[in-house]
């Protein structure tokens, strides 16, 4: 088959069944084909249905025989471990570049199969979806299906329980050798804002960390605040030499907030050579990280440090510039922007639906009133607090106002302790600073007298069968009910976006919690060129989320530019 005189090359991505019967017929109709499977084995999932299927399971059969046609097939090349890395169009020829992982076993290996039983790497086995542990060195694939001995590098689980997949092995070891500057550069590769993170993440890898099972996890967030605090002080006494961009591009990109979200993608695209420019509608950057986290638990000093690392590399944050009715995207877009993120945050509070919510001064929702805190209102809100909610921010509010002096701070929480979804170490220091807690507690109605809020009356809860959380849904108990004195009541029961600044016609596809709806991939909205992620698409989340969805719109920025 030629194609203006040369020969049609296919590449096929996958390979399945589907993948290996299009190579074989590409290449019965003479292509040159060249089949393309990420992982160590042809046959897809068709062989691991086929470890459970009863004997003589016919698709394994049929699974067989393509395997053996793609593997002989004069004019088919397989590339096993091999994954696309780019693919580009030019006067209607695609040209793909490859990445492939070595198998680390020699031609020479005879199967002889000792390797399996003195290897001393236990991995899980994603063949078998992780319910079981494989050997490092194993067979890819089962025996007949073109298996090979293939050694796949153990990644530990700590790697991978971290959004974004830090190498934290690599950096705790260059940190015990004191290798710092080494260390914080391999941080630096995954985490645009370590010294934010050293301080305020929930630290997930550290819950399945090996070392824990003989004793305590190795200490890997404090780790990384102790490196980037290094780092921060040889910038300071000037011997530190930021990165440069690796090229000088013209594209120009908009990214909308300054939270965690949008300065990874600042980050990202700037370290590529675009000129990007953050819209901020607040008059300090950062976001959640400013506006709601209280300084006692990030200095305003480290996480500026972090954004200045950011602006260094050329980045322009324009504060006070929130999108209006005024001021939309589209009018972004004819200033030139080639590309738009949106991460504006959840900020909307919602409402805990009891009498009396809307009718008395005295009631604030908790992001509010941590905002107002947080850009220097340090008045005292009230004399008694009542905070509703078991989250983070729950603890945040009553921990600030507490700081604030009030006098009695109390905590309302419709679970127990042990659902409670707040970090529990914030929970422990919370109660060792003087707030009371009440578990297995609900709101009924707000209280107030002349305007005000008094009080409000409360009914104690019991935990019946679990909701779809997973948790044991809370059950009113009959003739329970109590009072609990206040002057000020904040509910902290979650967000969600707020888009009214959109106008009528925006054109964006929005859930029914207000947040954009995007492809998980790649952040993409469905309006071509705009991107959405952190909070404003999954509601609230952690910082290392955000920043990992920073990463995934980044990547698929510059793959749109392109």
């Amino acid at each position: 088959m030629s194609d203006g005189g040369r020969e049609r090359e296919v590449v096929v991505v996958g390979g399945g069944i589907a993948g290996l019967r299009s190579a074989v017929e590409a290449a019965e109709a003479g292509a040159r084909v060249t089949l393309v499977e990420e992982s160590p084995f042809l046959g897809g999932l068709l062989l691991q249905e086929g470890r459970t299927a009863p004997e003589g399971f016919p698709g394994i059969c049929l699974a067989s025989a393509l395997i053996n046609r793609a593997l002989y097939h004069p004019r088919i090349r397989v590339l096993t471990n091999s994954s696309i890395s780019r693919a580009s169009v030019k006067e209607g020829r695609v040209k793909v570049s490859l990445t492939r992982r070595p198998a680390r076993v020699s031609d020479q290996c005879d199967a002889c199969g000792e390797c399996l039983l003195v290897c001393p790497i236990k991995p899980y086995d994603r063949f078998n979806e992780g319910l079981m542990l494989r050997t490092a060195i194993d067979f890819a694939g089962p025996r007949g299906f073109g298996a090979k001995y293939n050694i796949e590098k153990e990644t530990p689980a700590c790697q991978e329980r971290c959004p974004v997949h830090i190498d934290i092995r690599k950096y705790v070891g260059l940190i015990a050798g004191g290798e710092y500057e080494a260390a914080i550069k391999v941080v630096r590769e995954k985490n645009p804002l370590p010294a934010v993170c050293g301080r305020v993440c929930p630290h997930p890898c550290e819950t399945v960390c090996n070392r824990g099972r003989q004793d305590e996890p190795v200490a890997i967030d404090a780790l990384k605040r102790f490196v980037s605090d290094y780092e921060l002080a040889q910038r300071q006494a000037g011997r530190f030499v930021p990165p440069k961009p690796k090229r000088d591009k013209k594209t120009k990109v908009a990214v909308v907030g300054a939270g965690p979200a949008g300065l990874t993608v600042a980050h990202d695209l700037a370290l590529e050579g675009y000129r990007v420019t953050i819209f901020e509608a607040e008059r300090v950057p950062g976001g959640m990280l400013h506006l709601c986290i209280p300084e006692y638990r990030l200095p305003r000093d480290i996480l500026m440090s972090d954004i200045s690392y950011i602006t260094d590399l050329g980045v322009e944050i324009k504060l006070e510039t929130p999108l209006s009715h005024e001021f939309t995207v589209d009018d972004i877009s004819k200033q030139g922007f080639k590309a738009i993120f949106l991460g504006v945050g959840a900020y909307d509070g919602y409402k805990l639906g009891v009498e009396g919510e809307d009718e008395y001064e005295g009631f604030l929702d908790c992001i509010q009133f941590l905002k107002r805190v947080n850009l220097g209102d340090k008045t005292r809100p009230g004399n008694k607090v009542i905070v509703i909610g078991g989250g983070n921010s729950a603890i945040d509010s009553a921990r600030t106002a507490w700081r604030l002096g009030c006098e009695e701070v109390t905590i309302l929480y419709r679970r127990s302790r042990k659902e409670m979804p707040a970090n529990s170490w914030e929970v422990d220091a919370a109660i060792e600073e003087g707030v009371r807690v009440h578990y297995l507690a609900a709101p009924t109605k707000i209280l107030g007298k002349q305007g005000k809020v008094t009080g409000m009356l409360c009914t104690r809860m019991e935990l019946g069968k679990l909701d779809a959380s997973g948790r044991r849904r809370p059950v009113p108990i009959a003739g329970s009910e109590f009072e609990v004195e206040a002057d000020l009541v904040l509910p902290a029961i979650s967000q969600q976006p707020d888009v009214s600044f959109l106008p009528e016609n925006h054109g964006f596809t929005l859930s029914r919690w207000n947040s954009f709806e995007v492809n998980t991939k790649t952040m993409a909205t469905n309006r071509e060129g705009i991107y959405a992620g952190g909070d404003d698409v999954t509601g609230p989340a952690t910082v290392i989320q955000a920043i990992e969805a920073g990463h995934i719109a980044a990547r698929s920025i510059m793959e749109y530019l392109k």
